[in-house]
This record gives C-alpha cells, structure tokens and sequence, in this order.
C-alpha cells in the first residue's frame, strides 16, 4: 500500500510501515531489491543492466553502487564467485 492509497502522508505511511515491518520503507525496497538481484544473478543468460531494470533500478550502474554497499562486491563479481560452477546465489 503506497501513501496515495492509503490517503496518509508519507510521513505517517512511513512511521506505520515502520512499526509493522521493523524497517523503513526505503531500507525494506532495497533490501528487497538486492535479495532478488542476487538470485538473479544465478542465471548467467542474464546480463546485469537486464537484471537491474528487472529489480528496478535505473541503470546498471546505480544497482552496482547499492549492491557493493550490501554485499561489498560489484554484481559482476558476486556473479563470478557465487556462481561461477553452477551454484546458487
């Protein structure tokens, strides 16, 4: 439920979806964001700007820079480390 639907401000969305959930909502899309990437990244068919519009980001680059923060590598390299003989993400 977005702010809008919810006819809240996004401040009280924010606080609500904070005392449901534990996290902020923006800490909560990019964690989300990340798990999915990294699965997705187990299917070398697909390339990681491919993978980082999927996941919502809007250039490769910006996906790189917050995945580095979460997983401290460059998706290409968690890639080549986590996948490389078929294993999962």
């Amino acid at each position: 439920m977005t702010p809008l639907q919810s006819e809240v401000s996004r401040a009280t969305f924010a606080q609500r979806f904070h005392a449901r959930v534990g996290e902020p909502p923006m800490t909560y899309l990019t964690h989300w964001r990340m798990l999915l990437a990294s699965e997705k990244l187990a299917d070398l068919q697909l390339t990681i700007a491919g993978i980082a519009a999927d996941v919502g980001y809007g250039s490769p680059f910006a996906l790189s820079a917050a995945f580095k923060r979460r997983y401290g590598l460059s998706p290409a390299a968690y890639r080549q480390r986590h996948c490389r003989f078929g294993g999962g993400a």
